[in-house]
C-alpha cells in the first residue's frame, strides 16, 4: 500500500511540471477567452469591462462583414485542402514507383516548402507578385510577347497584373503561396498510407488486367482513405485558422481588409481595432465551427473504419 502511494505521489510529481504550464498556456487564456466573449471590453472599456451576456455574439452574427469574410474563409479552406490533397496524392504515387530514380532526394526537395518557417515562404511569394519586379509578372510579360507573335486570341493571353493591390490578386497570390506550404504534409501522409498496402493487391490486379487508374480508384483510393480522412481533417483546421499567410502576402488584409479570412480579422478586429470582446466571440464562433465541422466529417466518413 505505501508503494503504491508513493507510485502515485511520484507520478503526481512528474506530471505536475507539465500539466502547470498547460494549463498556463492553454486552459487559462481559453477560459479568459470564453468570458471576454460575454464582456463589453474594447478600447473605452479595457480593465473596466462588465459581463452584457450573448450581445457581442449576437453583434457578430447581425454584423454583414462576418458573412462577406466567411464565405471568402469557405472558399479559401476548400481550394487550398483540395489543391494539397491532390498535389499530395499525385506526388506520393509517383515517388512510390519503382522506376522512379534518386526517390530520397526527390523526398527532401519536395518537402522543403513544408520544413522552411512559413513567414519566409510568405514573404518570398510576396516578392514574387510584385507588380513591376516579381517573376511572376516578368514571366507574363514574356508570355504576352510569345502569344502575340502567334496571334492567339485575347482570351488566351493573361497580361502582367496588379496582384497585390487588388482583393482577387492578393487573395489568388495568398493561395498560390498556401497550397505551396501546405502540400507536402499531404504527400508525406499519403507516402506512409503507400508503403503500408501489400504489393500482392498490386500483382494480381496487373495479372487480371487492370490499368493503373483502375488500380488507383479500386485499392490505392480505398486504402489510403483511413490515412487521409483524419490528414484532411488537420488540413481543414490548419488552413481554416492560418493566419500568416494570409497577414504577410496581403499586408494585414489590404487593399481595403477585402482579403481577410476569419481568423486574420479576429486578429485585426483585437489590436487593430480593439474590438476586444467582439473578436473573442468571434474566436469562439471560429472554434465551433471547426469542431463541428471536425465531428460531422470524421462520423460521416466513418474515419475510425478499418479499410478491409
Amino acid at each position: 500500500m505505501n508503494e503504491t502511494k508513493t507510485s502515485r505521489a511520484f507520478l503526481l510529481f512528474l506530471l505536475a511540471p507539465p500539466l502547470a504550464i498547460v494549463l498556463a498556456v492553454v486552459a487559462y487564456p481559453l477560459c479568459y477567452n470564453v468570458v471576454l466573449s460575454f464582456s463589453n471590453a474594447n478600447i473605452y472599456h479595457i480593465r473596466h469591462w462588465n459581463l452584457i451576456g450573448l450581445q457581442q455574439y449576437l453583434a457578430v452574427f447581425r454584423e454583414p462583414l462576418f458573412w462577406t469574410i466567411l464565405g471568402k474563409t469557405l472558399i479559401w479552406t476548400v481550394v487550398n485542402v483540395v489543391a494539397h490533397l491532390v498535389i499530395g496524392v499525385f506526388l506520393a504515387v509517383v515517388l512510390h514507383q519503382k522506376f522512379i530514380a534518386g526517390k530520397s532526394a526527390w523526398r527532401v526537395l519536395l518537402i522543403l516548402p513544408w520544413a522552411l518557417p512559413q513567414y519566409i515562404t510568405a514573404l518570398t511569394w510576396r516578392g514574387m507578385f510584385h507588380p513591376e519586379f516579381g517573376p511572376i509578372n516578368l514571366l507574363l510579360a514574356k508570355y504576352v510577347h510569345f502569344a502575340q507573335s502567334l496571334n492567339l486570341p485575347d482570351w488566351m493571353v493573361l497580361h502582367p497584373q496588379p496582384w497585390l493591390s487588388s482583393p482577387t490578386g492578393a487573395f489568388i497570390a495568398a493561395i498560390a503561396a498556401n497550397i505551396w506550404l501546405g502540400f507536402p504534409f499531404m504527400m508525406v501522409i499519403a507516402l506512409g498510407g503507400l508503403q503500408s498496402i501489400p504489393e500482392d493487391l498490386y500483382e494480381a490486379a496487373d495479372i487480371d488486367g487492370a490499368s493503373a487508374w483502375q488500380q488507383f480508384r479500386q485499392i490505392t483510393a480505398p486504402l489510403l482513405r483511413p490515412v487521409m480522412i483524419p490528414a484532411i481533417t488537420l488540413g481543414v483546421v490548419w488552413t481554416f485558422n492560418n493566419v500568416n499567410v494570409v497577414w504577410l502576402i496581403s499586408n494585414g488584409g489590404e487593399p481595403a481588409d477585402k482579403t481577410h479570412i476569419l481568423v486574420s480579422y479576429v486578429y485585426k478586429a483585437a489590436f487593430g481595432m480593439y474590438r476586444f470582446g467582439w473578436a473573442a466571440a468571434l474566436s469562439i464562433v471560429i472554434f465551433m465551427i471547426l469542431f463541428t465541422f471536425s465531428q460531422i466529417f470524421l462520423k460521416t466518413t466513418k474515419a475510425s473504419e478499418a479499410a478491409y
